[in-house]
């Protein structure tokens, strides 16, 4: 068993140091207790940027201060963190998630799949997801709209990922309809359910210039069902849950059905 923690955090592209001292001290209260923590995407930066320009300013290239400084709690602490980066990748500009364990960086992952105006900033990645084989088992990390792809996810899965990590900064475009849980959170648990796996999503809240966001942080079981959240509403939180990943293992659905085993790719043209 292993436990899991998603923060669910205000961040600020105007307050630099305060949303990387929010982000940093989350970090340091979950990580005691946790074996895996996730933050938000983009949590090195903020989101809404200007423009190319402002985005350039505010990256930071793998080695810079924001992953040294999480790789240094991730050593500190003893446990695994997933985070989103604005990175300066020689002279492109990346969304990336990184994961770091032990101190070091195991992986980055550039977001194959740019949302709304991204592609004007961000160069997409085209790699697949990468899956890492961690002390608290196998973890992909991706970043919010990579995990609307079937297709990305399986991809993971089928490699053997048993836990998908994904930071998200989910933009809200008005309320969902009385008694009905953001379509965001609904993607996530049914990309849990159609592979048999966990995903942990770390959104966030709190107002951009202008932008409003889901705040709808997640921990799913592979059954689909949510183990701890959705959050109640855009506002900090953090999750926490204990979980056995070699329950990912198993993609049997009930005693005659398979996950993978009944796939038929000739039926999909």
């Amino acid at each position: 068993m292993i436990t899991v923690a998603a923060a669910q955090l205000p961040l600020d592209i105007t307050d630099q140091a305060g949303s990387r001292d929010r982000v940093l001290d989350a970090l340091d209260r979950l990580a005691p207790a946790a074996d895996l923590v996730v933050l938000p995407e983009l949590a090195s930066s903020g989101y809404v940027f200007t423009d190319g320009a402002e985005a350039l300013r505010l990256a930071e290239p793998l080695d810079g201060p924001f992953v040294t400084a999480l790789a240094e709690r991730s050593r500190r602490h003893g446990c695994v963190v997933v985070a989103g980066l604005a990175e300066r990748d020689g002279d492109r500009l990346r969304n990336s998630a990184v994961l770091v364990e032990g101190g070091e960086l195991l992986a980055v992952h550039r977001k194959v799949h740019a949302w709304g105006t991204e592609a004007a900033i961000f160069t997409a990645g085209d790699e697949p997801v990468p899956v890492v084989a961690t002390t608290i088992g196998r973890v992909a990390p991706l970043v919010c709209y990579d995990l609307e792809f079937p297709e990305l996810v399986q991809s993971a899965a089928r490699r053997g990922a048993q836990l998908l990590a994904a930071p998200v900064n989910w933009p809200a475009d008005g309320a969902p309809p009385a008694g009905e849980r953001p379509v965001d959170v609904i993607r996530a648990q049914a990309m849990a359910a159609m592979h048999r796996v966990f995903v942990v999503v770390a959104d966030r809240c709190g107002v951009e210039r202008g932008q409003h966001w889901v705040g709808g942080s997640v921990i799913v079981g592979p059954d689909g069902y949510p183990l701890a959240g959705p959050a109640a509403a855009p506002v900090p939180t953090e999750l926490l849950v204990e979980l056995d990943p070699a329950l990912a293992e198993d993609k049997r659905l009930g005693p005659h059905n398979h996950v993978f085993a009944d796939r038929r790719p000739a039926a999909y043209g």
